[in-house]
């Protein structure tokens, strides 16, 4: 009998071993989340979602940008990555949901600005992805797509390079956030990857 969803299990055996000592992997991420969002232009009391936030280093920043009288909100789908969010402190920050974000539990238009790091390429259909991210973004509100490495250095982890039809490839994910409901503002794979985009 055929699985009728893979995803979420293939997620949680892909990251759930390796979440205790993720950020002991790239311990010079840090700086460059940051930047990413304040590359937001998140205001004092606004709502912001990491979408995918696994050990959570957006959080702090996310808080630190919208004060105490905004929102910040993490989802991960993988139970062993919130559980080191809140080993190293971040549920002081923030409010950590476990869930798929294809299945985000929010309301429509509630949130002000997204962060996807390191997401759409893991989910099944970045398009229907990028679609339910919309959903709950407000008209207006900012989309960062980021990966902390550009493509090329993620590729080389992997011995390859960058496909050219790839999910982060600008020729693919330029119409992909236009049908999802967003239009490109700008795009960044120098040191490190980094999409801004306005909710339609």
């Amino acid at each position: 009998m055929t699985e009728p969803d893979p995803h979420p299990r293939e997620t949680r055996e892909f990251f759930a071993p390796r979440a205790a000592t993720w950020e002991q992997r790239f311990p010079d991420d840090d700086p460059v989340y940051a930047d990413a969002v304040a590359r937001l232009g998140l205001r004092a009391g606004q709502a912001v979602l990491d979408a995918g936030c696994g050990t959570g280093r957006a959080l702090v920043p996310m808080r630190d940008a919208v004060g105490r009288d905004g929102t910040v909100v993490g989802v991960d789908l993988t139970p062993e990555m919130l559980a080191a969010a809140r080993d190293h402190g971040r549920l002081t920050v923030a409010a950590l949901l476990l869930a798929d974000t294809r299945f985000l539990p929010l309301r429509d238009a509630s949130v002000d600005a997204v962060l996807a790091a390191g997401l759409l390429p893991h989910l099944p259909d970045p398009a229907a992805g990028v679609a339910k991210l919309a959903r709950v973004t407000r008209p207006g509100g900012r989309l960062a797509v980021f990966h902390p490495v550009s493509r090329a250095m993620l590729a080389a982890r992997k011995g390859r390079v960058p496909a050219v039809d790839g999910t982060l490839a600008r020729p693919v994910l330029g119409p992909l956030l236009e049908r999802g409901g967003f239009t490109m503002d700008s795009y960044d794979d120098g040191d490190r990857f980094l999409v801004l985009a306005t909710r339609r």
